[in-house]
């Protein structure tokens, strides 16, 4: 039998979407059992045992509403306390160690008095990693916004009849050899390499990629200035014949704007220019390939001469073009505002000024 009280809070308990798993099933339990039905029956209709639906009833006639809770679970009692947990949050994001930059989970546990894999598990819980950091840059193009919509409108929304290409160069690719062989990678041990190396010369590639299908025509040259430049613009030309409009996108580079490459552009009108903002090399996808290029063909590699670098380089190439993988971009002009407008008050919120335009003057060399 249920008082009236008693049937509205099982009632809520068993409506309610916070209420716990448990302590709802129970609810309903005791529920279907006041209602007059039978164990099988109320086993049956909530999807459990016959065990299940005994106990629950048991516990509810020996204690009633206080009997439905969870119960105590067996182990060892808690330790650390909330203060201790709040001194570890607090410490984390608000100091710093003596004669150190952060951090570490041995120190902190020194300080707070507790155990380092505790001081990890708070970290964990909260989502706090001390010990990494991002880097970042607001762009102080006066034009920022302006650029940004036009590269990201050429993203999302190309230009019928015409191509998009990525433009840039890898500059200074070094062509290191080991000096000694290193070892090949088998069951239970990774390959291996020697920390040490000899340098023998350096390579730039010069790459252009293709945003709609996700090839990429590159060369390698010695140097990087606007005479190699406008030799890859050449290339480009014959690359993509016919009178299809090409847009480069571009970052800030003097090679890019020099006074000869900009006459040559105004010889080839099928040559739209369009620049990132600066400082930010991140919009320009051909980026995106070349830590593809790095992590696959370069980063472990081993080079005893620039020809051997410069024939990886061109295996990767024609590697990737038998089988392309466009870059999809995602951000739209209005996500991109809205994260450096939060940025830009963050940063004020830490140190007013420091993203006005005259404190940029004063700081500049």
């Amino acid at each position: 039998m249920l008082s009236g009280a008693e049937r509205r809070t099982l009632e809520n308990w068993a409506k309610r979407r916070k209420t716990a798993q448990g302590l709802a099933l129970r609810a309903r339990i005791v529920l279907a059992c006041a209602d007059g039905a039978p164990n099988i029956a109320v086993a049956a209709r909530l999807g459990v045992s016959r065990t299940t639906v005994t106990k629950g009833r048991a516990r509810f006639l020996a204690r009633r509403l206080d009997g439905l809770g969870d119960e105590p679970r067996p182990g060892v009692p808690r330790t650390i306390t909330d203060a201790q947990v709040e001194e570890v949050v607090v410490r984390t994001l608000e100091e710093t160690p003596e004669g150190a930059t952060h951090w570490s989970k041995r120190e902190l546990a020194r300080r707070v008095g507790i155990s380092p894999t505790s001081v990890h598990r708070i970290w964990r819980a909260f989502g706090l990693q001390p010990w990494r950091t991002e880097d970042f840059k607001i762009s102080p193009d006066p034009l920022l916004i302006d650029k940004v919509r036009d590269v990201v409108g050429l993203y999302l929304n190309p230009p019928q009849q015409a191509i998009v290409l990525c433009v840039d160069e890898k500059s200074q690719i070094q062509a290191l050899d080991r000096t000694q062989p290193g070892l090949p990678i088998k069951k239970g041990r990774c390959g291996t390499m020697t920390h040490d190396y000899k340098r023998n010369g350096t390579t730039t590639l010069f790459a252009a990629l293709e945003t709609l299908e996700g090839k990429v025509v590159g060369e390698c040259h010695e140097r990087h200035r606007h005479q190699e430049f406008l030799k890859f613009l050449r290339r480009l030309n014959t690359a993509f014949p016919g009178d299809v409009p090409l847009h480069l996108i571009m970052d800030n580079y003097g090679t890019h704007k020099h006074a000869k490459v900009k006459a040559w552009l105004k010889r080839n009108p099928r040559f739209v220019s369009h620049f990132v903002p600066t400082s930010s090399s991140w919009m320009n996808l051909v980026e995106r390939w070349f830590g593809h290029l790095d992590n696959k063909a370069i980063r472990r590699g081993v080079f005893r001469s620039v020809a051997d670098l410069q024939a990886s380089i061109e295996a990767f190439l024609q590697a990737w073009n038998q089988d392309p993988k466009p870059f999809v971009w995602t951000a739209t002009v209005e996500s991109i505002q809205e994260k450096l407008t939060r940025c830009r008050r963050t940063l004020e919120q830490i140190q007013p000024g420091c993203t006005s335009p005259k404190s940029r003057k004063k700081r500049k060399p």
